[in-house]
């Protein structure tokens, strides 16, 4: 049948998904540790973005500290949690070096996002009275917003597939059934897993592509 054959064959047994070691636990845990990481680095990353945006001041040096964190390998982040107090806090250590690894894209998108607005629109706005919260409102958050979209799903799916190395350091998600296949030399649970991590990861991109689209400031405009 060959090794797609039978990592199918795998995910097609029920046994395999059902358990405290089973992939809807794996997948539970999974979504757990990403959201949570997802929404650090969204309040973290988005409110200063938009404010630095919308000033024009000191973006460009927030956009290179945090892309710091591209060049910072993910594993090596973690490695040195692990030998730190903070092995000890569950998936914090998992949390904290994802957020490192999901703020640069929010941040630069938000912050080119609302920066890159006509200024001639801005401007307009302006003259017609309107206070600098609703020029951010009502102009500049509704025409960044698609770029802000863009950095969110870019930073969704790469924290979605990098999750999977919380099961490096003994944490849960799908990156346990892997390791696992791993550990026993089990090739079709390597394939399962990895197809597992990949499928969600573009459920993650076209739900977010959807949510885009309905929530669009523009769209409701029209």
């Amino acid at each position: 049948m060959g090794v797609l054959g039978d990592a199918w064959t795998w995910l097609a047994t029920a046994s395999h998904w059902s358990g405290d070691g089973g992939v809807w636990t794996r997948l539970t845990e999974h979504l757990y540790v990403s959201g949570v990481a997802l929404g650090v680095a969204c309040l973290l990353a988005l409110p200063p973005a938009f404010l630095l945006g919308h000033l024009g001041r000191g973006g460009a040096l927030a956009v290179n500290i945090s892309n710091i964190g591209r060049a910072v390998p993910v594993f090596a982040v973690l490695a040195l949690f692990m030998v730190s107090p903070l092995r000890s806090a569950g998936y914090v250590p998992t949390i904290v070096a994802l957020v490192l690894f999901a703020v640069p894209p929010l941040l630069t998108n938000a912050y080119v996002g609302t920066r890159e607005v006509d200024r001639a629109v801005v401007e307009a706005a302006r003259g017609m009275g309107m206070s600098g919260v609703q020029v951010f409102l009502r102009v500049e958050l509704p025409l960044a917003f698609p770029l802000v979209m863009t950095g969110l799903r870019s930073a969704a799916v790469q924290v979605v597939a990098t999750a999977s190395i919380a099961a490096m350091v003994g944490q849960g998600g799908l990156g346990r059934i892997i390791t696992a296949g791993f550990n026993t030399y089990d090739t079709a649970q390597v394939v399962a897993g990895a197809v597992l991590v990949a499928l969600l990861a573009l459920v993650v991109e076209g739900a977010l592509v959807l949510l885009g689209r309905f929530c669009s400031p523009l769209r409701k405009t029209a």
